[in-house]
């Protein structure tokens, strides 16, 4: 993995979550160049990481064998130009972090017959420990699916999807799922200050049982259900609240959600492609 000379193209932060997790891997940051319009954020990267830095996205496409596009969608369409006649020449991997574009989109764009990896990836990677689902077309052979998955799980974990339309339930679930998580704390802070607790008291407890939770299920060999059970006494405090839940449709309402952002992933690719 390390032979190959890696270069993100519109290095954002999740382009330096992910450079940041590469070297603390083993990564050679010497192996590393990020591009990007603004000198100063490229500056920071080169301090702290080492890494090349350049701001000639096609300089730097010619002379790598992968390439990570981390520009915003909606500037996605502008950089393949950009480097399109490059790619043609040398084919380096593609590895797109932008949500929403299809890698017949990408290829395309590109110029076509270009081995392309989408993935996924989510704000906790900047912690490492995001979750990306990932996806390759049929041009990108085993070795390339290899390095995508390992530079992915450089920041969290991976999985890999065998259907492209699979990457917009991925997006609803864990690329959206970090807001999910966040709006059930800030609603369970705000329960607790409305039942008599102080804002700090409630914000502590909330989101420390939130941690705990999480690792809890993480770390357990039976699934959240059983979880659940075990800390469900019947006629106790917690099966009310959870009747409570399960009165209000709670379980649907996930499932609802999940369907709306999986829809909207849909029509965004489809906004994108035009």
């Amino acid at each position: 993995m390390q032979n190959l000379k890696l270069a993100f193209l519109g290095a954002g932060n999740m382009s330096g979550s992910i450079i940041g997790g590469l070297i603390a891997t083993g990564y050679a940051p010497e192996q590393i160049t990020a591009t990007r319009r603004s000198e100063e954020r490229l500056q920071s990267l080169k301090a702290q990481y080492a890494v090349n830095i350049s701001t000639d996205n096609c300089a730097t496409a010619a002379s790598h064998q992968v390439l990570v596009l981390g520009v915003k969608p909606q500037m996605m369409k502008a950089l393949c130009e950009e480097i399109r006649d490059t790619v043609q020449i040398h084919k380096p991997l593609i590895i797109s972090v932008a949500a929403g574009i299809r890698a017949e989109t990408l290829d395309r764009w590109l110029g076509g017959n270009v081995a392309i990896v989408r993935t996924m990836p989510n704000t906790p990677s900047l912690l490492g420990v995001g979750a990306a689902g990932l996806y390759a077309n049929a041009i990108a052979s085993e070795a390339e699916k290899q390095f995508a998955d390992q530079m992915m799980q450089a920041v969290g974990i991976s999985v890999w999807v065998n259907a492209e339309a699979e990457m917009d339930a991925v997006t609803a679930v864990s690329g959206s799922g970090p807001a999910y998580f966040f709006l059930a704390m800030e609603a369970l802070q705000k329960a607790g200050q409305e039942a008599g607790l102080s804002e700090e008291v409630a914000r502590q407890l909330t989101l420390q049982t939130a941690l705990g939770a999480a690792r809890m299920a993480v770390e357990s060999d039976v699934d959240a259900a059983e979880l659940r059970r075990r800390v469900t006494s019947p006629g106790g405090t917690t099966e009310q609240a959870l009747n409570t839940f399960n009165a209000g449709g709670l379980t649907e309402l996930y499932a609802k959600a999940v369907a709306a952002a999986a829809h909207r992933g849909k029509e965004l690719a489809e906004l994108l492609d035009q």
